[in-house]
């Protein structure tokens, strides 16, 4: 973001150069502070903003299954499909916005124009679910399953849903990045908290979701979906507030020089090496010693890239070759290829948590005392709590911990973090499993395997472990997917590398829906009963558990061998 973005200012406060931090500025254009509470300060401005999208996000897709299956009249497969393709959009789409705001915008902007057409889909939401709820009140309709609203609120609801994901795709990778970019990477202070940052970002978001599970998907079973979508809607509106009250706190990338677009460069480098490829023993560019010194440690790998430093045989003598810094720069986009792929076996797991996960809940027993139920989204909330409790105890006692053994900043690799994570996501699918064989039996021990609409005397506290162990596997993977990506891409790439991890979510839950379609497909082609029978009692969610933790083994392992081999991006100036 260069300074004509920002407001301009003649009052005083002007940072000494001795304060000062290199190649970041205030919203004046000034050398940044490098003060430590100065960064935290502007960093919780930026977190309050991003709080309140995760309450309005998880306000919808915790409980949007729920909604597709009860107003909508949606079947339980359908429905699953439909989540899941709606999330797989909405984390597809930072991508798009990262693009956008790494090229053009700058994060500030595009943070600001992003919220105001958030702001926009969740009015039209809510508006949507009104109509729905006076047609159906209308019509005699109580919202179960056997509704089903007009075409045209289907598609008003659908549109305004997708209008959010939108949104969230200019949102979601530029904040995080934008409060990251708040701390300084190069200073040793600065960046221990860096590291400590994206640990501190992740339990006020859970913090948040925690709340929206805990009240709004309460609001939108018991009292009105309606009211239940506009309360989300108000604290975006009282965020974007927030966020442009701290324009003044912030630290802001001036641009270095005249360098090319980040994607330009890239490119080139590519089509140099392509254009290079035949060239045998040229003559290295002016930049040979410093090539072999910081090329020397991955210097075989990618090897057909380092073609893009060579001058062809048959050039002028004043034919431009590629930097080093640049042939790094693309060998550091080839190596997250891999880590990406392997990720997705986490992100498939996850996709369970809002839709399986709450169908199964719903079936049990959610009596908390007389005359109060849970609803079955609210479960959710014990992910958060998992997170809450832990990201403490990871930042304050396992990092310091693990720093004195490894002497790491961040105590263990992200990649190591990020291992770990997916292998307590393979123990969650288990214990998944196991609880799903336990409820289907109760189902058969108590003849109520032909009543869908029953509830299974078996406490919706058996989910609870299933829960809390996926939330320690998201601070482990979560977090350092996060971290991970926004390090190992150049720097002024760091709202694609965010978008980057979160389309590792995106696919995984695009996977996750093809997945439901095909097994459901296999399974019920006869008429019967598949996995994903609407009554639940004859359906086998184990079977599908059992095969997501299948899946995750062998994903683990593969992702544990490129991981063995990453080459950790080194810092070129």
């Amino acid at each position: 973001m260069d300074v004509s973005e920002m407001a301009t200012s003649d009052s005083s406060g002007e940072v000494s150069p001795d304060n000062a931090v290199d190649g970041a500025i205030d919203y004046r254009g000034r050398p940044a502070s490098r003060s430590s509470t100065g960064r935290w300060k502007s960093s919780l401005f930026i977190i309050g903003v991003e709080v309140a999208e995760r309450f309005a996000y998880y306000g919808i897709a915790s409980n949007l299954i729920t909604y597709l299956t009860g107003p909508l009249g949606q079947s339980t497969a359908a429905a699953a499909e439909n989540v899941n393709a709606w999330v797989g959009a909405a984390s597809l789409l930072p991508l798009l916005g990262a693009f956008i705001a790494d090229s053009y915008l700058g994060r500030y902007r595009t943070i600001i124009f992003a919220s105001l057409l958030y702001i926009l889909g969740l009015g039209l939401l809510t508006l949507s679910a009104i109509l729905t709820s006076l047609s159906t009140s209308s019509s005699g309709c109580n919202g179960t399953a056997s509704c089903s609203s007009s075409r045209s609120q289907v598609v008003l609801f659908f549109f305004s849903l997708f209008l959010v994901a939108v949104a969230q795709g200019g949102h979601k990778p530029c904040v995080q990045a934008f409060g990251a970019d708040q701390f300084d990477g190069e200073d040793p202070i600065e960046s221990k908290e860096k590291s400590s940052f994206f640990n501190w970002w992740y339990f006020s978001l859970c913090a948040g979701v925690t709340v929206t599970l805990l009240t709004v998907v309460y609001i939108q079973d018991n009292l009105n979906w309606s009211l239940g979508f506009g309360i989300p809607c108000v604290a975006m509106v009282v965020a974007l507030g927030v966020f442009l009250i701290g324009t003044r706190t912030y630290r802001f990338s001036a641009k270095r020089g005249e360098r090319k677009s980040p994607f330009v460069r890239i490119g080139q480098v590519f089509l140099t090496a392509v254009r290079n490829r035949r060239t045998s023993a040229p003559s290295m560019a002016a930049e040979e010693e410093e090539a072999q010194g910081l090329l020397r440690s991955n210097y075989d790998q990618y090897k057909f890239l380092n073609k893009a430093l060579l001058v062809p045989d048959d050039s002028k003598a004043n034919v431009m070759v590629c930097t080093v810094r640049e042939v790094e720069e693309a060998k550091s986009l080839l190596r997250l290829i891999p880590i990406w792929f392997t990720s997705l076996v986490f992100a498939i797991v996850s996709a369970q948590t809002s839709t399986f996960f709450t169908k199964q809940g719903a079936t049990m027993d959610r009596t908390l005392f007389s005359g109060f139920k849970i609803p079955a989204a609210s479960l959710q909330v014990f992910i958060g709590l998992a997170i809450v409790i832990f990201v403490p105890v990871y930042d304050r006692v396992f990092v310091p911990i693990a720093r004195s053994i490894t002497h790491k900043p961040s105590g263990i690799t992200t990649l190591q973090r990020i291992g770990t994570g997916i292998f307590l996501s393979i123990v969650c699918m288990i214990i998944a499993a196991l609880v799903e064989i336990k409820r289907l039996e109760t189902a058969r021990d108590y003849g109520l395997v032909n009543s869908p609409d029953a509830t299974i005397p078996m406490s919706i506290w058996w989910l609870v472990p299933q829960y809390l162990l996926f939330g320690l596997a998201e601070v482990f993977t979560m977090v350092g997917l996060q971290e991970f990506f926004y390090d190992q891409v150049p720097d002024d790439l760091r709202s694609i590398g965010l978008a980057l991890y979160l389309s590792v979510f995106g696919v995984g839950a695009i996977l996750s829906s093809f997945l439901v379609a095909i097994i459901e497909k296999l399974t019920s082609g006869s008429g019967g009963d598949g996995w994903f029978s609407d009554n639940l009692n004859k359906a086998h969610l184990d079977y599908f558990y059992w095969l997501l933790a299948g899946l995750s083994t062998l994903g683990l392992a593969a992702f544990s061998y490129f991981a063995s081999s990453y080459i950790y991006r080194r810092r070129t100036t």
